[in-house]
């Protein structure tokens, strides 16, 4: 037990600085958490600390001091597998969620929207409309063909189309126009927590990982509506609820990231709640 007096016990500033780290560390799991990487950045902790730790029990000095001098080159290596997760992190942090801007109420799109994905679900034609919010979308629509015309029903139906020259692509709405179509959504590199989750569903969460927009998309195997937004999706909406989330979305000033599920479900009870007054109304 004499090993154990003669370890030093770290003092306040030791205390707090090993708070810190641990914090870093736990961070740094939450975030590739559920991403393609995760398993990497968990297998290269792991055994970059297990060589480590036999080289120095064992003390083999010139495999510890290679091992010591490979740290910068392990933090570069990082940094390049991890590039699309750090980007992602980085547009996050621009996203400033504390700053709160107020935007233009998109509230009367909803309407056009919700009509267009309806006709495109009885057909079974997909679709893919991002709605752009505060964060802009200039990059993604530069990979498209640039529209500038008036969001109705019956243009964005025709957009979507399988003999359409832009049908391959996604649609994007910035303010009150459609900006452009044909466009290349970056794909989500988590793994998908959902089986059966395509292509199209996998662009809707990767733009709304780098983005606030709204996303309304289409399947083109089911004609399943789904809503994206804030990196998350949610799959299978009702063809009555969809225009009334799209406007209780759509209609705040301010685009609330950490609240997307709260807002469907509010959108969701007040629809359940609406039928049985009108019943009680008419039973009066």
């Amino acid at each position: 037990m004499r090993w154990i007096e003669n370890i030093d016990h770290p003092h306040l500033s030791g205390w707090i600085e090993i708070s810190i780290l641990a914090f870093l560390i736990y961070s740094l799991f939450r975030f590739f958490h559920g991403t393609r990487g995760s398993s990497i950045f968990s297998g290269l902790i792991v055994l970059f600390g297990i060589l480590y730790a036999l080289t120095t029990i064992i003390k083999l000095d010139v495999l510890n001091w290679l091992l010591s001098n490979l740290t910068l080159y392990f933090s570069l290596a990082i940094i390049i597998i991890f590039q699309p997760e750090i980007r992602r992190g980085l547009a996050r942090i621009g996203w400033k969620p504390w700053r709160k801007g107020n935007i233009a109420t998109q509230k009367n799109l909803a309407e056009p929207i919700s009509q267009a994905a309806l006709s495109l679900s009885e057909q079974k034609i997909g679709a893919l409309i991002a709605i752009e919010r505060e964060i802009g979308t200039r990059s993604i629509q530069d990979s498209g063909t640039a529209i500038h015309a008036t969001v109705t029903a019956e243009l964005i139906s025709s957009l979507f189309y399988p003999r359409s020259p832009l049908h391959d692509g996604g649609v994007i709405i910035s303010g009150s126009r459609i900006a452009a179509a044909g466009c290349l959504f970056p794909l989500s590199q988590k793994e998908p927590a959902q089986k059966g989750m395509g292509t199209r569903h996998r662009a809707a969460i990767g733009i709304t990982e780098e983005t606030d927009a709204v996303v309304v998309v289409v399947s083109e195997e089911t004609g399943s509506l789904s809503i994206a937004y804030n990196g998350r999706i949610r799959r299978g909406i009702r063809s009555d609820r969809l225009q009334r989330i799209l406007s209780s979305m759509l209609g705040r000033s301010q685009t609330g990231l950490s609240h997307f599920r709260e807002k469907i479900e509010a959108a969701e009870t007040e629809l359940s709640v609406a039928p049985q007054t009108e019943k009680e109304a008419s039973d009066a």
